[in-house]
Order: structure tokens, then C-alpha cells, then sequence
């Protein structure tokens, strides 16, 4: 490394004015989309002095970023406490074996007093992270449900397929049409009592129906907070994307990605709300709620159609018990399954016995 090296403690107070002046977005690679940082400095929870993340540059090249923000834990009838979720840790590949990697990790654990929360982390870091004060305060298991053959899969995991991608990609089509043809006529006769109220926001009504169901949620739910995080400006289509000016290391900018939110309406009453987000051929879901279980295969059904109808391949969730009913009521082709460990720093001020991290905790997809 050269001597050149700089860390910078990124503040929202700095990243706000960094939006103003364009500073973190100079070069092919930046930490974040600008549309993700203009959705970070309008979340009220987050005041002028927290950290948002630790830059490591040599120069003016970017060579590690720490991305994290503070959010408020679940405290019952207390008070809710400050915590910070690390979202990701990256170091450039030619950085692997310095100790810029650590430093720059300590130096956003120390920055946040440690109250750290990593909702999951890469398996390369599994070592590292069995070293460290950490405890893990949960354990799930992340779907990936396939509707079709997934070219791109394939060829990540065997290379030499690479030169038929063509091939591939016409029977991936092939096949994802062939599922779709099977399960809309199940979806449809499922759903043809169902309406779908597509909002922006949530108004009264939908947080009334919303709020006891995340009363018990690791982090603290308000209506605010829940607009804030189902909010469209986070993503930022770009139709022509290889004349975008530049790559980031977070999700949020693509010629294909948004959010949809809808409430789930049968006679005249609100029985399910879903969340989910559209990249590519990938649908990610954010909030699923049901109110009654009666309800629930319903819900599934809605889901289902909004998935057809938005031509997607592939569903990711955390909710094991989503991902069986629909693997049960409709056709896929399989799903994969990846242990996913929820973890909190030893000095973090959690119960950890009685904490229980959801999908929609920490998902800022």
C-alpha cells in the first residue's frame, strides 16, 4: 500500500453534502447508488453525527468500504436502543492479504461503540467472524425458488458452458414459459375473489393492519419507518446501463429495478400486505403479512400472480414457511437452500434469548 492511504468516516451529515457535491460518485466503482444515498439521509431515525459507513482510499481509487446505518431495537414497553447493521464489508481483491481489510472492520465496529448487528455474512468470513466477540442470535435458512433453469447459475458453476450461453438462455425461456403456463391458470382461479390495492405509501388503514403484526419485530416499526423502507426513490432505473457512469457496490441501480407494494383485498377487507422488488429476472420479497391463517394460501396465491405476471424467474425469501407453501401449491423447477446466521456483537444491548430476526429486519435490499 502507499502512503497515500486515506479512511474516511462517512457521516450523514457528510453524506448529504456529498450528494450535494458529487464526491463519492467520481471513478467506475463507488460505494452506493446515489439513489440509495439520497433514500438514506431522508430516514429521520438517522441523525446529522451517525455513521453510514467507513471508505478506505488509496489516492483517489476506493479501495474498501464498510456500509452501515443505525436503526432503533425492539425494547418491548422501553425505550427502543441505537443499533447499527454492518450491510457489507468489501475490500479491493489486490487489498485481500493487508490488514486494511481488519483495520478499516474495527475501525466501523469502534466508530459504532459496538453495537453491531449483521443480519448475514458471506461464507469466506466465516472464520473470521468465529474469532470474533460476536454471538449469533439467529439462524435461517434463505430460498431461492426457480421457476425456470437459470442460465446464469449453471454457468457459474460449470465455466465451460459458457460458450453454449445462447442455448441455454433459449431453453431457460423455454422452460420458465412452459412453469408460467402451468401455474396462471392456477393463480388466477386461486385469486378471483382477491383485488390488489397498489400504494406508494402506507395510509391509516394499512398501518392499522400492519402495526400488531410487527409489535414483536427485532427492530422498532413505525409508519414512518415502514415508508421509508418501501420506498421507490431507493432505485434507479437506467435504460441505457452501459452508459451509466459508473458501477456501485450496493444494489439499487439497474435498466430493471423497483419496488411494488400492495395490499391484499378480499371483500372489502385488507387481508394480507406484500412487498417485493423486481430486478432482472429476480423477485425479492420484502414484507409478506397475513393476519388470519386462514388467509394465508391466499396470499400465497397473490404473490404467485404478481410473480407470473411480472415474467420473473426466481423468488428470494427468508420465510421458510412462505417458501414451502409455495413450492407446495405450484410448480418450480427446485429450490436452493443456504443457512443464513443473524449475528450481534457481545456488547450489543440485546436479549439475545428472547430476540427473533425476521425477513423484513435488516433487509435493505
Amino acid at each position: 500500500m502507499s502512503k497515500n492511504l486515506n479512511i474516511v468516516a462517512l457521516t450523514k451529515k457528510m453524506l448529504r453534502e456529498g450528494i450535494e457535491k458529487n464526491t463519492y460518485w467520481k471513478g467506475n466503482l463507488t460505494p452506493l447508488p446515489k439513489s440509495k444515498a439520497l433514500w438514506l439521509v431522508s430516514n429521520s431515525r438517522i441523525e446529522e453525527e451517525d455513521y453510514c459507513g467507513v471508505i478506505g482510499y488509496e489516492d483517489e481509487k476506493m479501495i474498501s468500504f464498510v456500509f452501515m446505518f443505525p436503526d432503533l431495537l425492539n425494547n418491548g414497553n422501553r425505550e427502543p436502543s441505537k443499533v447499527y447493521w454492518m450491510i457489507s464489508w468489501w475490500v479491493h481483491k489486490d487489498y485481500k492479504d493487508t490488514v486494511l481489510g481488519t483495520y478499516i472492520y474495527n475501525e466501523a465496529v469502534n466508530l459504532t461503540g459496538k453495537q453491531i448487528l449483521i443480519k448475514s455474512y458471506a461464507e469466506n468470513v466465516t472464520t473470521f467472524y468465529e474469532k470474533q466477540p460476536f454471538t449469533v442470535i439467529a439462524s435461517r435458512l434463505r430460498h431461492t425458488i426457480f421457476f425456470s433453469l437459470d442460465a446464469s447459475m449453471l454457468i457459474g458453476r460449470f465455466r465451460f458452458l459458457k460458450s453454449i450461453k445462447f442455448v441455454l438462455d433459449r431453453i431457460d425461456n423455454t422452460v420458465a414459459s412452459s412453469i408460467r403456463l402451468l401455474n396462471r391458470p392456477k393463480a388466477r382461479k386461486r385469486t378471483e375473489t382477491l383485488s390488489y390495492d397498489y400504494i406508494n405509501q402506507m395510509d391509516d388503514e394499512t398501518w392499522e393492519f400492519i402495526d400488531p403484526l410487527c409489535k414483536n419485530d427485532l427492530i422498532y416499526k413505525t409508519k414512518e419507518y415502514i415508508n421509508w423502507q418501501i420506498n421507490g426513490m431507493q432505485y434507479m432505473q437506467t435504460p441505457i446501463a452501459t452508459k451509466h457512469p459508473y458501477t456501485s457496490l450496493q444494489t439499487g441501480t439497474s435498466n430493471n429495478i423497483y419496488i411494488h407494494n400492495l395490499k391484499i383485498i378480499k371483500e372489502n377487507e385488507i387481508i394480507g400486505f406484500l412487498s417485493y422488488v423486481i430486478n432482472y429476472n429476480e423477485f425479492n420479497v420484502k414484507y409478506f403479512l397475513v393476519k388470519e391463517e386462514e388467509n394465508y394460501n391466499l396470499c400465497v396465491d397473490a404473490l404467485i400472480e404478481n410473480f407470473i405476471q411480472k415474467r420473473t424467474k426466481f423468488i428470494f425469501t427468508d420465510d421458510t414457511q412462505l417458501s414451502d407453501c409455495i413450492t407446495k401449491r405450484y410448480s418450480t423447477v427446485f429450490t436452493h437452500k443456504v443457512t443464513k446466521k443473524g449475528l450481534a456483537h457481545n456488547e450489543t444491548k440485546l436479549d439475545f434469548e428472547n430476540s427473533n430476526m425476521l425477513n423484513r429486519d435488516g433487509h435493505f435490499y
